[in-house]
Formats: C-alpha cells, structure tokens, sequence
C-alpha cells in the first residue's frame, strides 16, 4: 500500500485547513509506517496523544519562551497522533464506539490540562490575574463549541431522516433526477423529489443560499481543496491558543482574539441553523398539505417536528454515545 493509498482511504471528505493542510500530509506518511503493526490500535494513539499532551502541559506551566515553544510543538505532535488513530480505524477497519467516546474524551482532557498549565504558568510568572480569566474563557468557550457541534449535528440529522420519511409519502414521487439540481436551486427552481431524497440540505439551506450567494461560492472553492467552511473551528481555536500564542509569545492576545473568533464562527452556525430550520418548516408543511390532499394514510398527516420528537423519545437511550464516530 503506498502513501496515496493510505490518504485516499482515510482522508475525510472534509476537514479544517489546519488539519488539511498543516497536519494531513505528516499524519497520512506515519499512519503509513505504522498500520501495518497489529499493536499500533487507535485506542493506544489517542492514549500516547494525551501522554505527549502531558509533555506539552509541563512544558507550558515552566513559562518562559524556550519552554513555550518546546510546549507548542509537542501539542501539535499530539494532535497529529490524535489525527492518526482515526485514520488507523478507518484504514484496519478497528474503530469502535468506545474509541471514539476515548477519542473525544481524551482530547477534552487534553485542552483542560493544557489551558490550567498554559494560564497557569503564565500567572505565575506575571501575577497578572487576566491570564486566569482568560484560562477558564478557554475551557468554557471549548466546552461550548463541541457541545453546540453536537446538537447541530443532532437537530441536522432528524430534519434529514424526516425529510426522507415525509418524501417517500408524498403524492409527488418521480424517479427523475436533476444532476444540476444545486445551480436550479439557487435560481429558485424547486429541485426535484429525487434530489432532496439524495441531498436533504438543498431544502434546508435554500433560505441561507438564497441570501449568502457569495458564501456559497467560496464554500464551494473550499470544497475542492477538502476544507470545510467553518474555517474557525475548535481545532484553529486551539492551534491559536496551545501553538501560535506560545510560539509568539503574545499567549494573551492571541487566546483572546481566537477566542472572539470562535464565538463569530459558532453564532454564524447558530443563525445557519435557524435559517435551516425554517426552510425545513416550510417544506415539510408542504408535503404534509400534499399527502394530506391526496388522502395518504393518516401516519403520514402529523407535522414531522412532531414525529421527530417521538421518534428521539422512544430512542435516546440507545442512541447515548452515538453522536460522536471517528
């Protein structure tokens, strides 16, 4: 198996630029080298990723420049081992569901004891209680970000499975497909009952597009070199804090401006999501006023907001632990 084997099968279809391009092409090369060995497990990476986190960490906490800039790159050695264990699970076919509670988990780790160590340590030196401050801005605002990741990726997936269920009653099935259905979209013609089922987002972003043609074209050049278009994510909010500001020396303003940058990006997603929402509502309405008018069974007629509800209800307790795959 050569190297671009390796990256074709375990790269993601999307990923940060951080990643894409900073850590992608050293993780791909390693994964390379050691997949072949039956005892390199994802589980043991994500395990030797927090051991070089606790390097980091006690690099962080002596504070002074040459300490910080050892801290920095063991934390970026540390993500890209991170990087690894799902590229290993992908490429073996070894990941789990417990590997990916340890995977999340552990990194959330990871950023607490770096943030303590990091602030910490900056405190010490300086006695400037800001660093303090700005240290439990971190853990909150890391806190924030993956907790409203995965609620938005909850409230996404049920208004595409609903959607697809709503779909399949409706009186105006067709079998045709548009393959330019996303440009027809954009122009305000209704894509087709066969490209919704294919692609569930041309109903809920519709509004969004509408709006934000230009976004849409970028995202779109962003697409082609695999990177998403949440271009501040987690991982750059923590490559500025744990890399850039301790390999500059300027930790406090960097971890600020990052911090103010996540919160832009993550309101972004939130105003998203409501535009999302509303053109889903919209939508399904109509289907539901369809089936309602062609008589289909009455399973079919209640609102899919409605459906959803019951439908999580009935199945939270087994889906605990399944928001989160490698």
């Amino acid at each position: 198996m050569t190297v671009a084997d390796v990256q074709a099968r375990t790269y993601k279809e999307r990923d940060s630029w951080w990643t894409v391009f900073l850590v992608d092409p050293l993780a791909s090369r390693l994964v390379w080298l050691v997949a072949r060995y039956p005892w390199v497990t994802p589980n043991r990476l994500s395990i030797a990723a927090l051991i070089l986190g606790f390097g980091s960490a006690a690099a962080f906490a002596a504070a002074t420049p040459g300490w910080l800039i050892l801290g920095a790159v063991l934390f970026h050695l540390s993500f890209v081992i991170d990087c690894m264990d799902g590229k290993v699970a992908r490429l073996n076919g070894t990941g789990s569901l417990f590997g990916a509670w340890l995977d999340y988990i552990l990194d959330r780790v990871r950023v607490l004891i770096c943030t303590i160590a990091l602030m910490g340590g900056q405190y010490a030196r300086t006695d400037d209680v800001t660093f303090l401050v700005v240290g439990g801005a971190i853990v909150f605002l890391d806190m924030f970000r993956y907790l409203n990741a995965l609620q938005l990726s909850k409230v996404k997936r049920k208004m595409r499975r609903t959607l697809r269920k709503r779909i399949k009653a409706s009186p105006d099935q067709t079998s045709v497909t548009t393959p330019d259905y996303e440009e027809a979209d954009l122009e305000g013609v209704e894509p087709s009952v066969a490209a919704v089922m294919q692609r569930p987002e041309l109903v809920m972003e519709r509004e969004f597009r509408s709006r934000f043609t230009g976004f849409t074209r970028l995202r779109d050049l962003l697409i082609r070199s695999r990177v998403r278009a949440h271009v501040f994510s987690g991982i750059e909010f923590h490559m500025a804090v744990f890399i850039i500001g301790p390999l500059t020396g300027a930790v406090l303003a960097v971890s600020i401006g990052a911090g103010a940058l996540l919160l832009v990006f993550e309101f972004a997603l939130i105003f998203k999501l409501w535009l999302s929402t509303r053109s889903y509502a919209h939508y399904d309405s109509s289907l539901a006023a369809e089936a309602e008018a062609a008589g289909i069974g009455e399973g079919h007629d209640e609102p899919a907001t409605a459906v959803l509800e019951a439908e999580e209800v009935a199945l939270s307790g087994a889906r605990q632990g399944a928001d989160t795959t490698r």
